[in-house]
């Protein structure tokens, strides 16, 4: 009978060594190789796909329609995917939401970059309410600022899951006279 029992705790003693071997080598892991790193949203290029802006004085009339063309890409450095929910590329005109699109869920695998492309249509009358409207369109200057913010988790190993949020902004002018962008200053900024 001892040696039964010493063979069963023998056994035991293995089985627990090796059980606790492995929840270290997981442990060790995850805060080494599997170590959650920040997912980068960047705002690529800023284009003007339709543009025309009338203003007939005399009948006290603005014709504008203005769609600007964003691409941006989300680079996931993580070695696990990253799911992030529905997003939106927002617009805005001297603090003043002036034009929206949706950015749809998605999954960006390990290591890869997913580039989006977004159209933004600028709400006519938002921008022709702000006072400061027919003094930057005389001046020939238009100041906007757009920024994306995805949202989002990497699951690492399948049951550690981390809340990611990464944002990317830009502020840039619209020069009216050449339908062109003007020098644009982005910022960058990813939450864990």
């Amino acid at each position: 009978m001892k040696a039964e029992s010493r063979k069963r705790n023998l056994c035991l003693a293995v089985t627990a060594g090796v059980v606790i071997a492995i929840v270290l080598i997981i442990v060790i892991l995850a805060f080494t190789v599997f170590k959650p790193r920040r997912p980068v949203d960047t705002i690529d290029s800023i284009t003007i796909q339709e543009m025309h802006v009338g203003l007939n004085v005399a009948q006290l009339v603005v014709d504008l329609n203005i769609t600007l063309g964003i691409e941006a890409s989300i680079n996931n450095p993580n070695h696990v995917g990253f799911k992030y929910s529905d997003s939106n590329a927002l617009l805005n005109y001297r603090g003043q939401l002036v034009g929206e699109a949706p950015i749809p869920a998605g999954e960006i695998k390990a290591g890869e970059t997913e580039f989006i492309k977004v159209s933004l249509t600028i709400m006519a009358n938002r921008l022709l309410s702000n006072s400061q409207f027919f003094k930057d369109y005389i001046s020939g200057s238009l100041p906007l600022s757009t920024w994306i913010t995805t949202s989002g988790k990497v699951s690492i190993l399948g049951f550690i899951n981390v809340h990611v949020v990464s944002t990317s902004s830009c502020d840039f002018a619209i020069n009216v006279s050449t339908k062109t962008i003007g020098q644009k200053e982005c910022r960058y900024k990813t939450e864990l």
